[in-house]
């Protein structure tokens, strides 16, 4: 397909200007301002990667989904902090580099390069998009891609190279692995295009896969999958009908058909290889889960951020759809129903616990909130914190108002040592809207509804989205 041929205006993308645009400059800067006092017993560092195109665009742009890699870091020990940022340099960015140009088109143009642009190991292939997510297992720090081969990266956020797990997982992985933090094993699934549709697998704590890809039997058709829970039984899988039609896109039409009416399906899928279980319900989407544990009587709680439609491709979810917000779904596997609870109808994304507490019964739910406040923000934009407390079916909330800031995904930063969710720091990136400036919010654990009790003045601006983690210096 002709780079020219769709008549795409990257600057008339909202998703490419203001809070959004990308940055390409990468920047060392050892010695960052703090606002407030940053904790002494903060030492490690919170790495963010989200999608950042290295040259403006052609073909289409589409947020999230769209974007090279970017790995944003900050650094922190005894009260001090430095910055770094880092592109993750697949081979086609590397080649766009050389070009001095955008090769690539986006998911819904699919414009890729011929032979004499970029030589016959990249013509006519699919970009790498490893802008998604970071993840450190088994000594192996990972920028990862949806549904696709991350890409390893060096402690300094250099770019190593495609990550195959030993060419064990050769069809990559999801964008949100979830490690056991009691065994140590990361569970990781991938959907594909083509038959087997959907594969898990295991890794062990030492990163070596212990169970090659396994198809998902009755996963049967090619939907789109973003996130997955886990438990101590179970992978906890939700395939909404988001279908993906690469035919309908080669053809000029949208990759992603929203079909309500088939409803919504939740794999439930034994770590120990037992058969799979399904629950049915009506249609709902999701982007993020919360978490997820068993139940004494055999059922399993998912706690998750409820849409009733992906928001892309040409059937947006209509009138009557699932209410969204905070949700739960008690799921059983004998009976393969479903029991769902709205928690919450505030408008939340990017939901995370003490990551301490996955696969297991969590008390406290941090997520990005719109306070209603502001009116031109943009699909995954939030001007506000918001905290949920879950005690006993009871649920209770706070929010933090950010404005003028718009903030990303909280991240929790556990103080060494201690088990409770009240004993650490919640982080986050925010950009001023007034100025476009970025700054790392650090909010008490104890009551983050105060605000920060520092803000650290990052030396280029953040675009917001998407995902990070914290990796204190000493595990």
């Amino acid at each position: 397909m002709a780079a020219g041929s769709t008549g795409f205006d990257p600057t008339r993308v909202a998703h490419l200007g203001g809070r959004f645009a990308p940055v390409t400059r990468e920047v060392d800067e050892a010695e960052l301002r703090v606002e407030g006092e940053l904790p002494a017993e903060l030492d490690g560092v919170y790495l963010r990667n989200g999608p950042n195109p290295r040259f403006s665009p052609i073909g289409s742009y589409l947020f999230p989904i769209d974007g090279d890699g970017m790995v944003h870091g900050v650094w922190m020990s005894e009260g001090r902090a430095r910055y770094r940022n880092r592109f993750v340099r697949t081979p086609a960015m590397r080649a766009e580099e050389r070009a001095g140009r955008a090769l690539w088109g986006g998911v819904e143009s699919l414009i890729t390069p011929g032979l004499d642009e970029v030589g016959p190991d990249l013509a006519h292939t699919l970009k790498d998009l490893p802008d998604i997510n970071v993840v450190r297992h088994g000594g192996r720090l990972l920028a990862l891609a949806e549904s696709d081969s991350p890409f390893r990266l060096s402690p300094d956020l250099e770019t190593l190279g495609k990550e195959t797990f030993g060419g064990r997982l050769p069809a990559g992985i999801t964008a949100h692995p979830k490690i056991d933090p009691r065994t140590g094993e990361m569970a990781v699934f991938c959907y594909g295009l083509e038959a087997p549709y959907l594969t898990w697998a295991l890794l062990g704590p030492d990163g070596e896969v212990v169970r090659g890809p396994t198809p998902v039997a009755g996963a049967e058709v090619p939907v789109m999958i973003h996130d997955m829970a886990l438990t101590a039984r179970y992978l906890v899988i939700v395939l909404a009908p988001a279908y993906l039609d690469l035919a309908a896109a080669m053809r000029g039409g949208s990759f992603l058909d929203w079909r309500p009416e088939d409803g919504t399906r939740i794999a439930l899928v034994p770590r120990d290889g037992g058969t799979v279980r399904w629950a049915h319900d009506s249609a709902f989407w999701v982007w993020h889960t919360v978490n997820a544990h068993d139940l004494p009587t055999g059922e399993v709680v998912l706690d998750y951020v409820q849409w009733p439609g992906p928001g892309l491709g040409p059937r947006p979810a209509g009138p009557g759809g699932a209410p969204r917000g905070l949700a739960r779904a008690v799921l059983d596997p004998a009976a393969g129903t479903v029991r769902r609870e709205l928690l919450d109808d505030a408008r939340v994304e990017f939901p995370r616990v003490d990551d301490r507490m996955l696969a297991g019964p969590h008390r406290r739910i941090a997520t990005a909130a719109g306070t209603g406040r502001t009116p031109d923000l943009l699909p995954g934009e939030f001007d506000g914190l918001r905290w949920y407390e879950v005690r006993d079916g009871e649920v209770s909330a706070q929010t933090w108002d950010a404005n003028p800031l718009s903030v990303g995904e909280p991240v929790f930063a556990p103080v060494p040592g201690t088990t409770g969710a009240d004993e650490g720091y919640w982080l986050t990136f925010a950009t001023d809207r007034t100025d476009l400036s970025s700054q790392l919010l650090v909010l008490p654990g104890g009551d983050p509804a105060a605000g920060p009790v520092a803000r650290v003045h990052i030396p280029v601006r953040v675009p917001l989205g998407l995902h990070g983690i914290w990796l204190p210096a000493r595990e």
